[in-house]
């Protein structure tokens, strides 16, 4: 039976910038819109992290009974390790992906905007179907865009508009930077695993990419929000730009993508993404109310 600091880390805690990031960035805009509500904050931070949860333990499972983890380099898997039970682990996952369901349909509720609730299913679906099923869109090279999607796209706009009724310019530029953030987190993890994910069969978009054009990739990525924070200075937000100051967060991973770094080398590269996608998501959040 898996110990509870097992549970802790088949959760994946490095992960939770990617949750947390978004709700920062979308409080960030609706208070821009004069429409910052604590409670309905707090209701879209808990549904986001009950969603990174799930998709995590769904993850552990779906890869686990599959054989995709045996030889994993990385966070301990609980299926694939074999600590823990795969119904265990289904049943946590499920009990996360709930959690958010409940949570989002509460906060559905006291808003009142009820065509949320289709966006809240699409998220719930995308995070079983991301390696679970018979054909999970994560083993076809879909993983990115799903992550993009949920994790940027949804995640920024939804909290803004939960609050606000409606959404800025700057709510999508903050929305398309912690997306492509996410994303970058996902080819740092997938760049890591090509030999194993080749082996086992399991196509993602680094996969298909190859090592080198992953790399581009992620590199491409974290470009993105810093040439949106220099947007959003010029037009209107002059100190939206101090985002930036949160690039020296990723001196050592991207030293680590561009000198050809793998397997175990590439994990601080998904720590540090992490970080610099929380520290772009709270500097924006100040930049655009300062």
């Amino acid at each position: 039976m898996a110990s509870l600091s097992e549970w802790i880390e088949g959760a994946r805690p490095r992960t939770l910038p990617n949750a947390v990031a978004p709700v920062v960035a979308g409080v960030g805009a609706a208070i821009a819109l004069d429409a910052f509500s604590w409670w309905r904050s707090v209701l879209a931070l808990l549904v986001s992290l009950s969603l990174i949860v799930g998709v995590n333990y769904a993850n552990d499972y779906s890869d686990g009974i599959r054989g995709t983890d045996e030889n994993r380099v990385g966070p301990l898997r609980l299926v694939g390790s074999g600590v823990a039970a795969p119904k265990a682990v289904l049943t946590a996952a499920l009990i996360a992906l709930g959690l958010a369901g409940v949570l989002g349909l509460l906060l559905v509720a006291l808003t009142g905007y009820w065509w949320l609730l289709a966006l809240g299913g699409l998220c719930i679906l995308g995070a079983w179907f991301y390696t679970g099923g018979k054909k999970p869109y994560g083993y076809y090279g879909f993983g990115e865009i799903a992550v993009f999607v949920f994790f940027g796209l949804a995640g920024v706009l939804g909290t803004v508009y939960v609050q606000a009724g409606r959404i800025s310019w700057a709510a999508l530029a903050c929305a398309v930077a912690v997306g492509c953030f996410s994303t970058a987190v996902l080819t740092a993890n997938n760049l890591r695993d090509i030999p194993t994910d080749v082996e086992s069969g399991k196509l993602t978009l680094a996969t298909r990419l190859g090592d080198r054009g992953t790399r581009r990739l992620y590199l491409t990525l974290i470009a993105v929000p810093y040439v949106l924070a220099l947007v959003l200075a010029f037009t209107g937000h002059p100190l939206a730009g101090i985002p930036v100051l949160s690039v020296s967060l990723l001196f050592q991973s991207v030293s680590a993508i561009r000198h050809n770094a793998t397997g175990r080398d590439l994990i601080p590269a998904l720590r540090d993404t992490g970080l610099a996608m929380l520290a772009w998501a709270v500097l924006a959040a100040v930049g655009l109310n300062l």
